[in-house]
């Protein structure tokens, strides 16, 4: 039995195309039933990749995104296949990783959101990228990201 705040998705519960490119990719939401409470939800993407824009050649990264929702949740299906359509967009570390906040927070409007690019390293240089919307609300607790700095092999 569905219930009726669920109606509106169209991706969970059965088949789904990977899309093209994260502009065509839709992301959905679901209300927060704990709307009045402050907790925090991570997603972890350890196998994150783009296309460089200048070479076509891969790009691996390791995301962390924490956000503390007010009224919506995302829905977990539509961000995996959202996170997916980056296979093969190009673009800069930086751009990838504000893309995916940027339409996080553009969708949910979260009382509070960050998250952590950690991109493996081409051309020997490993490139972190962080942001979050602003300071993390009071009495929020907020682990540790848990990805150690790239310290190569040994």
């Amino acid at each position: 039995m569905t219930e009726e705040r669920y109606t509106g998705l169209t991706q969970l519960g059965g088949q789904s195309d990977m899309p093209a490119s994260p502009e065509a990719a839709e992301l959905e939401r679901v209300p927060n039933a704990r709307a009045e409470m402050d907790y925090v939800v991570r997603f972890t993407c350890p196998e994150f990749t783009s296309l460089c824009p200048m070479t076509g050649q891969p790009d691996f990264a390791h995301l962390v995104i924490d956000y503390v929702p007010d009224q919506w949740l995302v829905e977990s299906k539509s961000l995996k296949l959202f996170l997916a359509s980056f296979r093969n967009h190009g673009s800069f570390h930086e751009d990838c990783t504000l893309m995916v906040a940027s339409r996080l927070v553009e969708l949910l409007s979260p009382r509070w959101l960050r998250i952590g690019g950690y991109w493996y390293p081409r051309g020997g240089i490993p490139i972190d990228v962080f942001w979050q919307t602003g300071p993390v609300p009071a009495g929020v607790w907020l682990p540790d990201q848990g990805v150690p700095p790239y310290r190569g092999r040994g």
